[in-house]
């Protein structure tokens, strides 16, 4: 769907709310790029912590075909569940990039079906790319956009979407400080590792990734800004305020881009139209009532 820009009361941030969509995430837009822009396949594999796992079951329904789904043991139970009530086969790996991407590859061979990157791939980052045409068309002269970055697709897509449309608008991605490895990937011209054992630290579980994709990176390198982080008091902070302030639930990972504004606004370039996006909202119940 196309989602709205919501203003954050007492702020000048808007928030674009992508957990406004059927799977409560962001990332029901690429993988469904995936999978129609050509022929539809047979059937689909994906790996992913929850929320791409959740699009590619959704959109597997929607287009009548199976998917198998590799997701790792420490993924949040709720996740897990909806891709079981969405009719996807479930695979639980150890929550390694090794692991979720070789297994994936070997079902993907062995049933002969379609793999469907998380982040990695054109036409995943192409579909992401739309919410960076949709802010624009909504609010033409935002100064700065701020984006959650965790394997890269979301923020390469709607950084290249914007510059290439001729916007002024600076894009930020925002990750935690537990998992920055996009942060140290920007500066150090190539894309850095974590060790899966730092990023697990994070409460933003959709975040961990453990290093930025090559596809996603060389759009990065091209077109984002910057990239700053957050720490877990202030993404919580966050999540609190989208939640009492603009009535919108967010997971932790959803809300980093607005914890940025909110933590670090006099870090930000200069502006008084500031966006922020909401990349989704399927939060542990456990988390906001305890």
């Amino acid at each position: 769907m196309r989602t709205p820009l919501v203003r954050l009361p007492g702020t000048e941030l808007s928030i674009k709310p992508e957990s406004l969509q059927p799977i409560g995430a962001f990332k029901i837009r690429g993988a469904y790029a995936a999978m129609t822009v050509g022929a539809v396949p047979v059937g689909v594999v994906a790996h992913s912590s929850g929320n791409h796992a959740q699009a590619v079951a959704y959109a597997a329904r929607e287009l009548g075909i199976p998917a198998v789904l590799v997701i790792p043991h420490t993924a949040p139970e709720l996740k897990v569940e909806a891709c079981l009530e969405l009719g996807a086969e479930i695979v639980l790996v150890e929550p390694t990039l090794e692991a979720r991407e070789g297994t994936a590859a070997r079902l993907a061979e062995a049933h002969g079906y379609e793999l469907i990157p998380p982040f990695d791939d054109l036409r995943v980052i192409a579909g992401q790319a739309t919410i960076g045409l949709e802010l624009l068309a909504d609010d033409p002269h935002l100064d700065v956009v701020l984006v959650p970055v965790g394997g890269g697709g979301l923020l390469a897509g709607v950084a290249t979407a914007i510059k290439l449309s001729g916007s002024r608008a600076k894009v930020i991605g925002v990750e935690p400080s537990l998992a920055a490895d996009a942060r140290d990937s920007l500066r150090g011209g190539t894309p850095v590792s974590w060790d899966p054992a730092k990023t697990a630290r994070t409460m933003a579980d959709a975040l961990r990734a453990e290093r930025v994709g090559d596809i996603p990176f060389r759009h990065i390198a091209k077109y984002v800004d910057d990239i700053i982080t957050v720490t877990e008091e202030e993404i919580f902070e966050a999540v609190r305020r989208l939640a009492a302030g603009a009535h919108l639930i967010a997971e932790p990972a959803g809300a980093v881009a607005t914890a940025g504004y909110l933590a670090h606004r006099q870090a930000l370039p200069d502006g008084t139209r500031y966006a922020a996006i909401l990349s989704g909202g399927n939060v542990d119940p456990a988390l906001l009532f305890g």
